[in-house]
């Protein structure tokens, strides 16, 4: 397995047999939901789907998979969702096979979507590497292997010895699970470890939770099963930061 990280998404090419772009939380549509709360904001899905395309030209993959959160409002879908996600998602067909991983924020996307491109929530292993949005409890079958995740849009600010903070970026976190995290791990062979790899989000309004808040953050399942002993912090690029206990503490910003 070679995982090449994309710096222009933030994205993640998963190459084995098939070569899997791997995109988490688009959130099209979040503009109409900021307007609900007094943020106008133009729409930028065209650009978004620029910065796509321009990923799926660079890395050529036999699927894009879309790893949650494809649209933004929850529970209904908005006009803006309406009006844009068919061409949005017809402008990626067109280009490569498209996949689903639906998220928290996915309620009604099954209607935008032909035949099989809706995977199931619990996760869907593809050669071998689990996927699913993050906000539920993986699948049995997908333990024992690395798991890719979105859903915690996780981010990391550099700090340096004055405490002088670079603005937060997206960040992957790669950890294996904590043996005691969850119980469906008792069924794994034992030479097989459960890997998470935590996946920033693609909208580039999504906001984030810093990487040494995301194990304390109760945002899913899987976040509490972070293992502090090998957590390893990635920038868009694939450079490699540290671990998060090297980084300064959080609280101390």
């Amino acid at each position: 397995m070679h995982l090449r990280f994309i710096e222009n998404g933030p994205a993640l090419l998963v190459e084995q047999d098939r070569r899997v772009l791997v995109i988490a939380d688009l959130h099209m549509g979040i503009e109409s939901g900021l307007e609900r709360h007094g943020v106008h904001i133009a729409s930028r899905s065209a650009a978004r789907v620029d910065r796509v395309v321009a990923c799926i030209e660079e890395t050529e993959p036999d699927l894009l998979l879309l790893l949650g959160d494809v649209k933004h409002n929850v529970p209904v879908t908005s006009r803006q969702e309406y009006r844009e996600l068919p061409g949005v998602l017809a402008t990626f067909r067109d280009h490569v096979p498209i996949a689903v991983a639906p998220g928290n924020h996915d309620g009604g996307i099954g209607r935008f979507l032909e035949r099989d491109e809706l995977l199931f929530p619990g996760g869907t292993l593809i050669d071998g590497v689990g996927y699913l949005h993050g906000h539920t409890h993986p699948a049995p079958e997908l333990i024992g292997h690395l798991i890719v995740l979105g859903h915690h849009h996780p981010v990391v600010s550099l700090i340096d010895t004055v405490g002088c903070a670079a603005r937060a970026r997206p960040a992957y976190l790669y950890s294996e699970i904590d043996g005691a995290c969850l119980a469906e791990g008792a069924g794994a062979p034992p030479e097989s470890r459960t890997r998470l790899l935590f996946v920033p989000a693609f909208n580039e309004f999504a906001g984030g939770i810093d990487i040494q808040r995301l194990q304390k953050s109760g945002l899913g399942p899987l976040s509490r099963c972070i293992d502090e002993k090998t957590a390893e912090v990635f920038l868009a690029d694939g450079t490699y930061v540290g671990s998060p206990a090297t980084l300064c503490p959080a609280d101390n910003r």
